[in-house]
């Protein structure tokens, strides 16, 4: 048990430390890092020129100086990301990379104020037809000539077809580590489970692979116990202040799946197989589905979070709603009505990342407990 701690405690290092990662790689490398704005980008274009991806996902702090070039009613990741890169958080970062899915990132991509180059591309929304998949591979094309100039190295496509089997290796490691948390809640309690994905935003991926596989080693040494709290699914884009974690935990709540934008949803289908690197990037993004910033007409995110309720025999599904976040926003209604169909309990908890104080969040979640007992 001990060594399972000590492991636990690795993870969360990681995901608390960026900038020390950062270093780390730096150090051992020679290289630096290029940052990943939300919600989706083709990493693996980063990791073939030997730079570290990273995530920027916003902190939990004040803003003050963002107000000056974000609206008030923008969410608080864009918020945070905009305070943080104000403050030179990120003035280590060699460039950073935009998806522009909203209208606030849009926005954030013409008015960075930090030092790294910027690279902005776009996913096509009509994303079924074989000519979205054209256009998004001229769209990575440019992405991978302009890091290409601005790091100053070649991405060949043996290194990039590496880079995929890399990623998938890691996000198949990724399900089986989620699948295994799920089984073992009092072992991996929702802090835990959020640090282990996380963590994966800041270090190598195949360090980070062999790290979680080390850990579902350890997890499955020991006796699986019945689970005596709630088990929840969430949803949203993200799980985070860790205040809001410590109330799931503290109510005895297990998170046995979730549809996080920037947890499950990252790692949910591989890169398809094929020759073309880029033409299998893009192929990913026509595939990929469930998400409110990748147009769905037939909209499965409702359908997909009721199989995930029964396939984990969760006992309801949480909300996490991105305060200000109109996609997110507009999904709610459509799914709410799916899951009320279904009979399956649900509650929505307004998550912004500048909060102090989660005494609101924390009455519904415990009356919510109550209902559900």
């Amino acid at each position: 048990m001990k060594r399972l701690e000590e492991m636990l405690n690795n993870f969360k290092y990681i995901a608390e430390n960026p900038k020390k990662m950062l270093k780390q790689y730096k150090e051992e490398t020679g290289k630096g890092a290029v940052g990943i704005m939300p919600v989706y980008a083709p990493e693996e274009l980063v990791h073939a020129a030997g730079y570290l991806p990273m995530g920027l996902w916003g902190a939990q702090k004040t803003i003050s100086k963002a107000r000056t070039y974000l609206p008030p009613f923008a969410c608080s990741i864009m918020q945070s990301v905009m305070e943080n890169e104000i403050d030179g958080e990120y003035d280590d970062l060699d460039a950073v990379i935009f998806s522009v899915p909203c209208d606030t990132l849009k926005c954030m991509s013409q008015k960075w104020k930090g030092k790294s180059d910027v690279i902005v591309f776009t996913h096509p929304q009509n994303r079924k037809l074989e000519c979205s998949n054209d256009f998004l591979v001229e769209e990575y094309k440019i992405l991978k000539n302009k890091l290409e100039k601005t790091l100053n190295t070649k991405i060949t496509d043996e290194n990039l077809n590496k880079s995929i089997e890399i990623y998938n290796e890691n996000r198949k490691i990724m399900r089986e580590f989620v699948e295994v948390a799920a089984k073992y809640p009092n072992l991996i309690d929702p802090i835990a489970r959020h640090n282990v994905i996380k963590s994966r935003w800041f270090i190598e991926k195949s360090k980070h692979t062999e790290m979680v596989r080390q850990l579902i080693d350890e997890v499955e040494k020991e006796e699986i116990i019945p689970w005596k709290g709630k088990k929840v699914v969430l949803t949203g884009i993200m799980a985070e202040p860790s205040g809001f974690l410590e109330i799931l935990k503290d109510e005895n709540f297990a998170v046995v799946a979730d549809d996080l934008a920037q947890e499950s949803r990252q790692f949910r289908i591989d890169v398809p197989m094929g020759e073309d690197p880029i033409y299998r990037l893009a192929k990913w993004w026509q595939y990929f589905d469930g998400c409110a910033l990748a147009t769905d007409p037939k909209k499965v995110r409702g359908s997909m979070l009721i199989d995930m309720v029964k396939e984990n025999k969760a006992d309801a599904v949480v909300v996490c709603m991105m305060k200000f976040c109109d996609p997110e926003e507009f999904d709610y209604p459509i799914y709410y009505k799916e899951l009320d169909n279904e009979n399956i309990p649900n509650i929505m908890v307004e998550i912004d990342l500048e909060l102090t104080s989660f005494e609101q969040a924390k009455t519904r979640l415990q009356s919510f407990n109550e209902i559900l007992k």
